[in-house]
């Protein structure tokens, strides 16, 4: 049977995430994971696709605050949670527009403006955000963070093992999993089996809905600690994971709905695929 190998919060969209022993599951998704957005002056969401430099930010959360860090740049704290007399700034994240988050001040943002060189500031997640799910497999009432397109993704280590075989025969160097950016990974299953799954179960109560594969960028050729780019996994992956309705894209791992919308899942939990 499938279980959990790994669980990994990105508090911050685009920057370092973390391994966490187990997680809480609310409306949003992963409690914690992408609910804080850096975006331009015009409110414009940046990720590592412009800014590779955004996997240099490591993150930490605490009950009540989160820290970005980066070597030579030292620390900075903000609040985590929601404040009600916070500013509201429209931001615009792939189709979604005219979001309503909260800013998160100007210290946070003259750090990162001084880290990423470029003018840019901190928003949060509070009760005046709402985003729906676009994806096909949505249903009424579910709901988005700052991810890309899906609450959670899947990425098997099964997956990532044959990906490296292939990449090697192409004599290229293998990649670690923390390229795909996964929420959970899963060990005991074969090589994209995570593709085929209509829904699961982790654990006794958390159901996931399957929602697609996801298509994956030029993230994946991002080193997760230093930003530095390569070549692979998209050279590897576009000989033979392309798209059938979009042969310019590849995909790697699967999307996610929460359809549970509270709960824990731990690593070690068991999975339990619809049907089998």
């Amino acid at each position: 049977m499938p279980r959990i190998s790994g669980l990994f919060l990105y508090p911050v969209k685009s920057c370092r995430g973390f391994a966490v022993s187990a997680a809480e599951i609310d409306a949003l998704g992963l409690v914690g994971d992408r609910r804080f957005l850096i975006v331009d002056e015009s409110g414009k969401f940046l990720t590592q696709r412009t800014h590779p430099r955004m996997a240099q930010i490591s993150t930490a959360l605490s009950a009540t605050t989160l820290t970005l860090s980066a070597e030579s740049a030292g620390a900075i704290e903000v609040p985590r949670l929601p404040d009600p007399t916070a500013p509201l700034r429209r931001v615009t994240i792939w189709k979604h527009a005219d979001l309503q988050a909260e800013d998160c001040g100007p210290a946070v943002a003259a750090w990162l403006t001084q880290f990423l060189g470029v003018p840019c500031g901190l928003v949060r997640i509070g009760p005046a955000f709402t985003r729906d799910v676009l994806k096909k497999a949505a249903q009424p009432g579910d709901l988005l963070t700052f991810a890309d397109a899906a609450p959670l993704l899947i990425v098997s280590e099964a997956s990532v093992a044959h990906l490296n075989d292939r990449i090697v025969e192409n004599q290229g160097e293998p990649v670690t999993m923390d390229r795909f950016r996964p929420n959970v990974v899963v060990t005991n299953c074969a090589p994209f089996a995570e593709d085929t799954w209509p829904s699961v179960r982790l654990g006794s109560a958390v159901t996931l809905r399957g929602a697609g594969p996801s298509i994956r960028c030029i993230v994946t050729t991002t080193d997760q600690l230093t930003g530095e780019r390569g070549k692979e996994p998209l050279r590897t992956l576009a000989t033979f994971r392309r798209v059938p309705d979009e042969p310019t894209s590849v995909y790697f791992g699967a999307n996610f709905i929460n359809e549970s919308k509270h709960g824990t899942i731990r690593v070690g939990d068991a999975i339990e695929v619809a049907g089998k």
